[in-house]
């Protein structure tokens, strides 16, 4: 989940509304003087124009009273959600509130369903948004915030068997070069926080990096970007699934890169993972060296983001 995406701004008027979300509780404004029930958060009610207002607690059920289904992010901080479920629904009281829904595939959502609350929590600071999901549905578990630095992918049965490959065996080396890319490894969430790390560790905080407002006005992506560098080192955080591994070796080393380029941006909270072939082997003076084209891509991105052919000396 990116930290770049736009929050609400609490104001005198519509702080208790907020307040009242980090307490998992549905608070809107009533008229006290003609009972009438008011939202957006206001000082009089539009009804008699009172200026007479009370917050009071509502369970918030609700009916969708519209939706539409937007495939296209309109910030890259929001391709993670994509597609977003984005509705209006009518409270029970009779005001009708923008909002998401969640926990719902499209085929589920019908005009005039049945709704509840969910109180979503959307970053580490325990900030809420006020999302809906169908009355049959987990709300709890959609509430939870998952922007965690390392998201593992589930556990696909039992682990496949690997190749065991002697450093020495030539033929059996080069069986491993192929055109056929390894499956996708798990996955991985370069949020704001790391890149922000990783700027103060390496000494690049330039602003396309770690300055989310400009980089929102400025910056051709719409957002914050990750370092290249950043990425390519997450490499060592992906778990690839190779199916084989060489023995009979008592030192394996980096050696470098054979080529290493950064075709696209991984915009802040960008989820990663990645895929790799073995492109080339041979045998070196010094032992086996094997290279490994290395693809890391944004998650649902057709287009790399790093390509590092990775050069690995086995002696």
């Amino acid at each position: 989940m990116s930290n770049n995406k736009p929050m609400p701004v609490p104001t005198e008027i519509s702080a208790p509304f907020w307040e009242g979300l980090k307490a998992q509780r549905l608070l809107i404004q009533q008229c006290n003087a003609c009972e009438h029930w008011v939202f957006y958060p206001r000082r009089h009610c539009p009804q008699c124009l009172a200026h007479d207002l009370s917050w009071r607690e509502v369970s918030g059920g609700a009916t969708l009273y519209s939706f539409t289904v937007a495939r296209i992010a309109t910030l890259p901080d929001f391709a993670d959600e994509m597609p977003q479920k984005l509705a209006v629904i009518e409270l029970d009281e009779g005001v009708r509130i923008n909002t998401t829904l969640v926990g719902l595939e499209e085929d589920q959502i019908r005009i005039g369903m049945r709704l509840k609350p969910v109180f979503a929590e959307v970053d580490a600071k325990g900030t809420r948004l006020l999302r809906f999901t169908g009355p049959d549905q987990d709300s709890s578990a959609l509430q939870r915030y998952n922007g965690t630095p390392q998201a593992q992918m589930p556990e696909q049965g039992e682990a496949a068997s690997v190749r065991l490959v002697a450093m020495d065996d030539d033929v059996a080396l080069q069986s491993l070069v192929s055109e056929t890319f390894s499956p996708w490894s798990n996955q991985i969430v370069i949020d704001q926080a790391l890149i922000d790390a990783f700027a103060a560790l390496s000494g690049d905080d330039y602003w396309i990096h770690t300055d989310p407002q400009r980089a929102r006005k400025d910056s051709p992506f719409g957002g914050t970007i990750a370092h290249g560098a950043l990425v390519q080192v997450l490499q060592s955080r992906l778990k690839l699934a190779l199916g084989y591994e060489i023995t009979g070796f008592s030192t394996m080393v980096n050696y470098g890169s054979d080529r290493l380029r950064f075709p696209a941006p991984v915009p802040a909270g960008s989820r990663v993972h990645a895929r790799a072939r073995v492109k080339q082997v041979a045998r070196v003076k010094r032992g086996t060296q094997l290279t490994l084209e290395v693809n890391t891509h944004v998650v649902g991105s057709d287009r790399p983001s790093v390509i590092n052919d990775l050069v690995i000396l086995y002696m």
